[in-house]
């Protein structure tokens, strides 16, 4: 008998969708099916993959509400959460699209005077298929860093959505076939881990995850296997610095945004603030403000949904109860916030620093917040984590420098999540939270390898490539390399320099 997915509300339990598990069998049909489909893909060129993507994009805009309607019945996110990430992922599709070519496509590139006569060039060319892993969170703009730089590139992709959101995916891949009837550009998946698992073990030339750091391991040891490369983005357990000279009132604002909002299932969300001892008491006061404003419930007015995945509430229980029981405090919410399916801010203080509410990642509505001394303290506190995702950082005169101090792929300043938003940065992070990146350039040529090709444009001053070199030609190398980098230490500006060198060259390697 056929084992069925049933897809549910999180918020009434009802059922959403049902769709058959795909076995191993099923997910290589799919691979098989989308290295067809690559071919005339990759042929279309960067012209003719950005006119079907820019069409692509245009049904989704189109039908935004639709999308949103079923974002929110599989997540239990309000329906303008839900907007506001599709209309995210819509930017970023926009923006993969319209720089795919220059940044993928052939360019010129130095020889170097060593290879002068050489015309060096590099392009970045298509992998093949690609299989995407998806989360639950953020159904949409997520897998969309991976689905639409992946397109854009050239490849294309086999999608397991989680088995919390597969009408989610099936939206999308049914939308793309609109555009680009009978081909399989697109295709998904149903399933639960052994479904993810056969991706691993299919044919498809890369394979991007987003989810935990446990789940991400067993990916990548799958992936191993086949020598299959992988991106991770897995999770994250972000901090927020508050210096003395912030703008408190909107840092206060950004810790409870990026605490509480998608009932803090956010793998870039702020779970742990530092606060400049000077400024601490009147932070603390402004978020614990904010916090008591903050409802979640089954209405039209709710701040935020349920929580999607049932036993993450778990998770928050156990952190809150460890942080008070190590003799922290809950000054907003606490145990009593935890209900059976939606949960109240928590703010935390006096927490340890060894408490899992510090140490683990929570992927629920709490926070810490703990008062430093400086804010190389807070740096040092920051980043005494496995994980290394997001940051953010509030000072009106050190933002950037605190920033490029923290132990993260990605930070923001004076603003909270903003790196997410802009399609030209990288996504990505280090340690435990992964590596690779989405987005922007570097999420382009995650999805491609170089190629470089070197052409011989003519004949060299210096042959030193070929069996009829002597020992004139082997002294004349290292005379000339000699010149090139022998004094480098006394060259001030080597730039200016190059002519310089090409005097002191023998005549014969001048000409």
């Amino acid at each position: 008998m056929t084992q069925v997915l049933e897809s549910r509300n999180p918020a009434t339990g009802d059922v959403v969708a049902t769709y058959p598990v795909d076995d191993a069998q099923a997910v290589d049909a799919a691979v098989t099916q989308a290295h067809s489909a690559q071919e005339w893909w990759s042929g279309l060129g960067f012209d003719g993959r950005r006119k079907v993507l820019d069409r692509w994009r245009g049904v989704i805009t189109r039908r935004m509400a639709q999308l949103a309607d079923l974002v929110h019945l599989e997540t239990g996110k309000p329906h303008a959460d839900a907007m506001l990430e599709i209309g995210l992922a819509v930017d970023h599709l926009a923006w993969a699209a319209a720089h795919a070519k220059k940044i993928l496509g052939p360019h010129k590139v130095s020889s170097g005077l060593l290879m002068v006569n050489q015309s060096a060039t590099v392009e970045y060319l298509p992998r093949g298929v690609i299989g995407v892993i998806g989360p639950w969170n953020y159904p949409v703009f997520t897998p969309m860093g991976s689905i639409g730089y992946a397109l854009a590139a050239g490849n294309t992709v086999v999608f397991k959505p989680s088995e919390l959101t597969p009408a989610v995916g099936t939206w999308l891949a049914d939308s793309l076939t609109e555009v680009a009837p009978d081909r399989h550009l697109l295709q998904v998946v149903y399933g639960f881990g052994e479904t993810g698992n056969a991706l691993c073990h299919s044919n498809v030339d890369k394979l991007a995850f987003t989810g935990s750091t446990a789940t991400g391991k067993k990916v990548m040891a799958a992936c191993a296997e086949h020598l299959t490369p992988v991106v991770i983005e897995a999770g994250g357990k972000d901090a927020m610095l508050v210096d003395a000279d912030a703008d408190i009132a909107a840092a206060a604002d950004a810790a409870a945004w990026g605490a509480f909002s998608n009932a803090g299932q956010t793998c870039i969300g702020v779970e742990r603030v530092y606060v400049h001892e000077q400024v601490y008491d009147d932070f603390l006061a402004q978020l614990t403000e904010l916090a008591r404003t903050v409802h979640s419930n089954d209405g039209a007015d709710t701040a935020y949904g349920p929580m999607t995945l049932d036993t993450q509430r778990d998770v928050v229980r156990r952190h809150v109860a460890d942080a008070i029981e190590g003799g922290g405090r809950a000054v907003v919410g606490g145990l009593d916030a935890i209900g059976e399916r939606y949960i109240q801010p928590t703010v935390l203080v006096d927490v340890p620093e060894d408490s899992s509410a510090v140490t683990e990642e929570t992927f629920g509505p709490t926070v810490t917040v703990a008062r430093v001394a400086s804010m190389d303290e807070a740096v040092e506190r920051a980043n005494a984590t496995a994980y290394g995702l997001g940051a953010t950082v509030f000072s009106a005169a050190h933002g950037t420098e605190l920033a490029r101090r923290l132990k993260s792929g990605m930070a923001s300043v004076n603003g909270v999540i903003s790196f997410a938003g802009i399609p030209a940065l990288p996504f990505g992070g280090v340690g435990d939270s992964g590596f690779g990146r989405i987005h922007g350039a570097d999420g382009l040529k995650e999805f491609t390898h170089p190629k470089a090709i070197a052409r011989k444009r003519m004949k060299a001053a210096l042959e030193v490539t070929t069996f009829r070199r002597g020992a004139k030609e082997d002294s004349a190398f290292a005379q000339l390399i000699t010149v090139l980098h022998g004094r480098a230490n006394q060259f001030t500006k080597p730039a200016g320099r190059l002519s310089a060198v090409s005097d002191r060259l023998p005549d014969r390697l001048r000409r």
